[in-house]
């Protein structure tokens, strides 16, 4: 494929970047993804690419931002009635974003997120709290309490091969043997509902 060297004539621009990008980490994965890669998938030389996005560090922040844009587009489709609803929506927008981008989705819990759409979706959150009348103690805490427990189930169900609950000896472990077959919808809905309801009942908590 032909190289063009300017960014400008190559019909580049932030966000045609920032999608390829994501593309090519959903196909081949973060370890393998870099600025010259990126560039022989849009054809062009890479200094065109840093025109546009200063750095590849400011690349891996173009991407977050591309897969989050895709979270507030979901939830902006529903009305929520309370800052509970507001939080299931978020984290189910959240959820089907992680499934969606697997090989992105580390990239959000490594990586401080702090562009307008993450901090729109917190936003949202923190309003519905205050207006609802909780204590700002409470609200200031409850985008972390939310989102450790999604960055964590979520990245430790969609890594790369993860598989079910292991079979556990009933001698060495008997507690968590007997316990196993209720963890059997490992990485279901059922599970992440469940577990989100135990969340906003530690949130409510906080009050």
């Amino acid at each position: 494929m032909a190289r063009r060297t300017q960014g400008t004539s190559a019909g580049l621009d932030h966000e045609r970047i920032a999608a390829a990008a994501v593309a090519l980490v959903d196909r081949d994965g973060l370890e393998r993804f870099g600025v010259r890669r990126l560039a022989v998938e849009l054809g062009v030389d890479p200094m065109s690419i840093y025109h546009h996005i200063k750095g590849k560090a400011a690349l891996l922040d173009a991407m977050s931002e591309a897969v989050l844009a895709e979270v507030v587009v979901v939830a902006d489709g529903e009305a929520p009635r309370g800052w509970e609803d507001v939080a299931r929506r978020t984290a189910h927008a959240y959820r089907v974003l992680a499934y969606r981008h697997p090989r992105v989705f580390p990239l959000l819990v490594t990586r401080a997120q702090t562009s307008p759409v993450a901090v729109s979706a917190l936003e949202e959150l923190v309003t519905a709290m205050r207006e609802a009348g909780l204590p700002d103690r409470a609200v200031a805490d409850a985008p972390m309490v939310l989102f450790s427990f999604l960055n964590g189930h979520l990245l430790a169900r969609t890594s790369e091969g993860v598989g079910a609950v292991p079979a556990f000896d009933t001698a060495e472990f008997p507690a968590m043997a007997a316990l196993a077959p209720l963890m059997a919808d490992f990485g279901s809905l059922a599970e992440f509902d469940r577990m989100l309801d135990t969340v906003i009942a530690g949130i409510k908590g906080l009050t």
